[in-house]
């Protein structure tokens, strides 16, 4: 039996990227924003407002949720930290497993096998 995709499947590519780091640990914001540049390789840098919006609607959509703890030496008042729920946890799977099947597909496989022609 298929699995139900959750109702915001599929993520946004920025979603998947936050969740991702989020699953490694608690972040503050400009940490995240470090971690999405440093996962694409400079193709995606989020500014600050960008980021909160995004950070904002996971919160909403009970994909994240603000930290109550900060990490050891972590003392400055000023940072907001996030943490990723266990539905995002799930939501992040569930993405990762759906492009694993589309990038298997015979199709995906078929591209990458196709010549250009010169």
């Amino acid at each position: 039996m298929p699995v139900q995709p959750l109702p915001f499947q599929p993520l946004k590519p920025v979603d998947l990227i936050l969740l991702l780091a989020l699953a490694e640990g608690d972040r503050h914001g400009y940490a995240l924003s470090q971690e999405v540049e440093r996962r694409t390789e400079g193709a995606v840098r989020l500014e600050a407002g960008n980021l909160y919006r995004t950070l904002r609607r996971l919160l909403g959509e009970g994909l994240v949720d603000e930290a109550g703890r900060r990490p050891t030496g972590e003392e400055d008042e000023r940072r907001n930290y996030f943490r990723i729920t266990s539905l995002g946890l799930r939501a992040a799977q569930a993405e990762v497993r759906r492009l694993r099947a589309l990038l298997a597909s015979p199709s995906v496989r078929a591209l990458g096998q196709r010549v250009e022609p010169s």
